[in-house]
């Protein structure tokens, strides 16, 4: 018998389509857009998901981004920071979106392309950033190729 074990397949293939791109209408959104596909699927979908300014703002206020991300890109130099904490902003909404198409995921995602709206799973979205909080940060430092 093998001591090898064939590591676990997720049951889904998530990849960042577009985004974040400002939204239509009121109050204001960002939107960004992803294909899902799950194994058994055929093909993938795009599914749309928004989150709007006020919830984007609660949740920065609840992960500490502002603090964080200044002492973070504190040791770069000062002519590069504007452009690595625009990439972060985006990093992080292109994270909160993701968030959000998880949850719904887990709540019984079909095979349809279809849009979340910023109305949708709020409070389910409000309740998981405190508990992503350091994944949201480790997503950040990925895109922007930096450690801590």
């Amino acid at each position: 018998m093998s001591s090898f074990s064939t590591p676990e397949v997720p049951p889904y293939r998530i990849t960042l389509y577009y985004g974040p791109e400002p939204g239509d209408g009121t109050p204001p959104r960002l939107s960004c857009i992803f294909n899902v596909k799950k194994r058994s699927w055929k093909s993938g979908v795009h599914v749309a998901v928004e989150v709007t300014e006020e919830q984007m703002a609660r949740a920065r206020q609840v992960v500490g981004l502002a603090p964080w991300l200044s002492t973070v890109l504190a040791k770069l130099p000062e002519e590069e920071r504007g452009d690595y904490e625009s990439r972060a902003r985006d990093a992080f909404v292109q994270g909160l979106c993701g968030l959000k198409l998880h949850l719904a995921i887990d709540a019984g995602l079909r095979q349809e392309t279809r849009l979340l709206r910023a109305g949708e799973l709020v409070g389910e979205v409000d309740g998981a950033v405190p508990k992503d909080a350091a994944h949201l940060k480790a997503q950040i430092l990925t895109e922007l190729d930096l450690t801590v």
